[in-house]
């Protein structure tokens, strides 16, 4: 590297990899809704429900080329991005006469970049797509073979037969309007830093608006700028200055998702940070958090423990153990309740009371047996 580039500010004093002096206050009364930025890893947007086959959507049919149809599966927001615009998006794709799928972006977690009329000429037909399309939304679009792998197909990957129509279910994560539409391959280590954090810093102020949505888009650009890929190139402090960057987004996206009561995928977002910072507070608070509501107690008990070496004094903390111990307990004597009746004492038979018919033949026959009995003892 030849530039020196500026120091990346690191918030609430936390590095990269490690844990800062205020790692006890990020947690605070509500910290597991706390926005701020200490990170690592890859992120990605809410699979789509359906993994084999094409979603079924009734929404209108729009005409944007001859061989181009869109359906609408969900509403984005803002404008539309101009030629030139990097576009990151998730897609999968099928052949549509045999519904073989042969690429699925969310499966491999790793958002497409997508310059607009710098396209290869296989995504001419998607390129035609996203530009029509706003960000977060999320469209299934119909695409003629013309515009896709052509006449001849590909026999690599992706496999695609000759002369295939396509059919892509597609989202647009988000764009950067770029005039002369710089791929990140082309970008110096300081800009791509520097778009990230500034995705960053616009998610944080979505999320005090309570646009979590929005601000989860803002983290999954950010998160992109940083794919795995760059990251393996960087060491020593430009690898710290990117995580600083990066892990943030990463728990941004978990108190998100928390929000939005999406736990699994809370916990696949702390669970990325722990990959690189065993340690990190707020990822071990924030994942017990999730695997509490989803009723893992022992294992969010596990990261609460784990949590609480680090700030003993955390209340936070500390109040959840007490939750978790409550509901133990509530479990343990709901339990001994229902199982009271097949371990316990058994009752005491209660005699039952019976009618004077029944007593007065019960006489009658102890009478009978008692001179039966008499008279054979005389004749021996």
């Amino acid at each position: 590297m030849e530039t020196q580039p500026p120091p990346v500010p690191v918030e609430d004093g936390v590095a990269a990899g490690g844990l800062g002096t205020a790692a006890a206050d990020c947690l605070g009364s509500d910290g597991e809704d706390d926005i701020t930025t200490e990170g690592i890893a890859f992120a990605h947007s809410e699979t789509p429900e359906g993994d084999m086959v094409p979603p079924k959507v009734d929404s209108k049919e729009e005409i944007l080329h001859e061989k181009v149809r869109k359906k609408i599966i969900k509403e984005g927001h803002g404008p539309n991005p101009t030629k030139f615009s990097t576009c990151f998006l998730h897609y999968k794709a099928w052949v549509e006469k045999t519904l073989h799928k042969f690429e699925d972006t969310w499966q491999e977690q790793r958002p497409v970049e997508l310059i607009l009329g710098k396209e290869k000429k296989q995504m001419s037909g998607l390129s035609i797509g996203v530009a029509s399309m706003k960000s977060g939304e999320r469209a299934l679009l119909n695409v003629g073979w013309e515009l896709g792998y052509g006449a001849e197909g590909s026999f690599s990957f992706p496999n695609v037969p000759p002369s295939a129509d396509l059919l892509y279910e597609v989202e647009l994560i988000g764009f950067d309007e770029v005039k002369e539409g710089k791929p990140r391959s082309d970008m110096t280590v300081e800009e791509r830093i520097g778009t990230a954090d500034k995705r960053k810093i616009d998610g944080n102020t979505f999320f005090k608006e309570e646009k979590l949505e929005e601000a989860m888009q803002q983290y999954e650009m950010a998160i992109a700028y940083m794919g795995d890929d760059f990251m393996f190139q960087l060491f020593g402090k430009y690898r710290d200055m990117a995580l600083a960057v990066k892990n943030p987004c990463h728990l941004n996206m978990a108190a998100c998702l928390i929000k939005l009561q999406r736990y699994e995928e809370a916990i696949g977002q702390c669970s990325i940070v722990l990959s690189e910072d065993e340690n990190n507070v707020k990822a071990l608070f924030r994942r017990g958090k999730a695997k509490a509501v989803l009723g893992q107690t022992d294992a969010a008990r596990e990261d609460f423990e784990k949590a609480k070496k680090f700030v003993p004094g955390d209340k936070a903390i500390a109040r959840e153990l007490q939750l978790l111990a409550e509901h133990d307990k509530a479990v343990y004597q709901k339990q001994k309740e229902i199982y009271k009746g097949i371990f316990g004492p058994r009752p005491e038979p209660t005699p039952k009371k019976q009618s004077w018919p029944v007593l007065f033949w019960q006489w009658l026959v102890s009478i009978f047996c008692y001179l039966f009995k008499f008279r054979r003892q005389k004749a021996d």
